[in-house]
Formats: C-alpha cells, structure tokens, sequence
C-alpha cells in the first residue's frame, strides 16, 4: 500500500509538472496575440529606479545647446586663426549642419522610446543620406539669425555699427551661442509644428465634411 501511495503521488506530481510546462508554453505561443502596452502604462509600473531625474524636454534642450556650443568652440575659435568673414560662416554653418544630423538627431533617434516620437523635436525630420545637406542649410538659416542677433545688441549697446564699434561689449563665445543657437532652433521648430498641425487639422475637416 505505501508503495501504491508513492506511486501515486509521483504520478500527481508528474501531471502537476506536465501541466505547468503546457501552460507556459501556450502563453508563449499566444503572446503574439497580446495587446499591445503604450510606454506610458509601462513607465506606471516601474519603481523608484525607472524614475527619471530630469524630464525628457530638458535633456534634449542641453544636449542641442551643449553641441552647438562646442561647435563655436572647435570651429568658430579653433579655425578663427585661419578663416575670416564669409569663409569663417560657411565653415561654421557646414559643421552645425553635420553636428546636427550626424550626432544630435542619431542620438533622439536612438533613444527615443517610440519611432519618430521626438520628431517634433527637430526641423529636418527626414531619415535619409540626403537630410545632411538640408541640415547644413538650415543651420546656415540660424546662425544668419545669431549673426544678426550680435550685430543688434552691440549695435544697441554701443549705439554704433558693429563695423564701427571700437569694441565688442557682447562678444561670441561657447555658452551664449549655445543658447542662441538652441533658442532659434526651437523657435523654428515650433513654428513648424504649429504649421504641421493646423494642416492637419484641416485636412481632417475636409475628410469628415466629404463623409
């Protein structure tokens, strides 16, 4: 009898065991039929570790105002000793451009959390070889606009032109022409997007009238 009962037991056991390894394996194989959980309802559940420190428009403002600053730094100061005027700009221009598409935009593609969810974060959203060369364009378009924002407020500090003016009281230099750089750029942005919604927003009137 003993021997009947531990046989019996090994026996529940044994189904116990075959039951479990069917049940996981069935909800591996219906795992693809899940529905899908957006980053939000996941960020709900993590602990105190998944916790970010600072929020996610402040990392990316400092990471466009840290590059553009050292843009200044290696190029406008670095090649100053042997670029001038146009040449200088130019130069500039072409290194935002290729600082913007090849390090900053690679890095908010990299981490964003969705696909082309910190597109609203950048001018040229397209994801080609090509979009180097409307970076570079566009940056000559903002440092255009920094330019004129030096030659404005020395102008009025001073009260003469830049060309006439003995000294600079404003002069360009990494932390300044970071923020210039970042502030112009988020304020084209931001035009671009409120352009980008209100298109949308009447094409979509225009789709649900014809409904």
């Amino acid at each position: 009898m003993a021997e009947k009962k531990e046989l019996d037991r090994d026996d529940e056991q044994l189904r116990d065991y075959y039951n479990l390894k069917t049940d996981a394996v069935d909800r591996l194989l219906n795992a693809k039929n899940a529905p899908e959980v957006s980053v939000k309802e996941i960020n709900m559940y993590k602990g105190k570790a998944g916790k970010r420190v600072f929020p996610t428009w402040l990392k990316i403002l400092g990471v466009k105002f840290w590059f553009g600053g050292a843009i200044c730094y290696f190029f406008l100061w670095g090649l100053g000793l042997y670029l001038a005027n146009l040449d200088l700009l130019v130069a500039l221009a072409i290194g935002l451009g290729l600082c913007t598409d090849l390090l900053v935009n690679n890095l908010l593609k990299y981490f964003e959390p969705e696909k082309r969810i910190y597109d609203k974060w950048m001018m040229v959203t397209v994801r080609k070889w090509w979009s180097i060369f409307l970076n570079i364009i566009y940056s000559g378009v903002l440092l255009f606009f920094i330019v004129q924002f030096y030659e404005v407020v020395n102008g009025l500090i001073t009260g003469q032109s830049a060309e006439n003016a003995q000294s600079v009281p404003v002069p360009v230099e990494p932390l300044l022409f970071g923020l210039l750089y970042m502030g112009f750029d988020m304020l084209f942005i931001f035009i671009k997007n409120m352009v980008v919604k209100a298109f949308r927003d009447a094409e979509a009137k225009v789709s649900n009238s014809r409904r």
